[in-house]
């Protein structure tokens, strides 16, 4: 790959945080993203574009003309494509540079852990907490960052979780099985950029943790609320009585 200043990463490796070297550890990473609507979207497009060396999308669903007013991956011609099919095309078409591999089936636990061998970091873009609770759990038990994003409405939120830190707390940490019932886009309306500042966030995050420069959002999570355009944030401790990453949890 050419790393010449004229070439297609020139404005990376001219940030003296990412360097060369930082555009060498974007090429040689593998990220895993699960969920390809309105956060997938441009969390994989920017990936893409930033040179990822090999993505992994994850979506059994297709495209339906109602995802068109937020999921920016997708385009009225491939309406009725799987969305991985269609995502894989618009990253290709910005980086053909780039391996992508789809998975267009619901992943199981052991799927998860395989995928995670090798993972540098997984983007959790999916939109339903047993999917969530599922990443999550594969990660903790492999050791691989989660960059966890949700929206609804005109509301979003954004957080690492990264189990190589022993303090740091898992997404467990933060719900329980309790909560395992949440409105959908389709129930109660989502403002279409909204999911795309916070899958933009997330894409941001998950090249932090590849080059390994500045502070994640591992023991934080920001809230965006779209309405006002305000950010908050809130201090995440870890649980010691969790589930999956707590002292007497198990990580299956």
């Amino acid at each position: 790959m050419d790393l010449t200043p004229n070439n297609r990463y020139s404005r990376h490796s001219s940030l003296e945080q990412i360097g060369e070297s930082g555009q060498a550890r974007i090429r040689a990473s593998h990220v895993l993203i699960v969920g390809l609507g309105g956060l997938g979207s441009p969390a994989a497009m920017y990936l893409a574009a930033a040179g990822v060396g090999r993505l992994t999308l994850a979506d059994f669903d297709t495209v339906e003309v109602s995802n068109l007013q937020r999921q920016i991956a997708h385009t009225t011609e491939r309406v009725g494509q799987l969305k991985t099919d269609s995502a894989r095309q618009a990253c290709l078409d910005i980086n053909p540079e780039c391996q992508i591999d789809t998975l267009n089936y619901a992943l199981d636990d052991e799927d998860l852990e395989s995928l995670l061998s090798d993972c540098t970091v997984v983007l959790d873009c999916s939109d339903n907490f047993p999917t969530r609770f599922a990443v999550n759990a594969a990660c903790v038990k492999r050791c691989v960052p989660l960059v966890s994003g949700a929206a609804i409405r005109f509301d979003g939120q954004i957080s690492v979780y990264d189990s190589r830190q022993n303090d740091a707390p898992c997404y467990r940490c933060l719900y329980s099985d309790t909560d395992g019932q949440a409105d959908s886009c389709a129930q109660a309306g989502i403002l279409g950029p909204v999911v795309g500042m916070v899958g933009c966030v997330q894409a941001i995050e998950a090249l932090k943790l590849i080059c390994e420069i500045g502070t994640s959002l591992s023991g934080r999570l920001v809230l965006l609320d779209g309405l006002s355009m305000e950010w908050n944030e809130i201090r995440l401790r870890k649980n010691p009585k969790c589930p999956v990453c707590g002292h007497s949890g198990d990580s299956d």
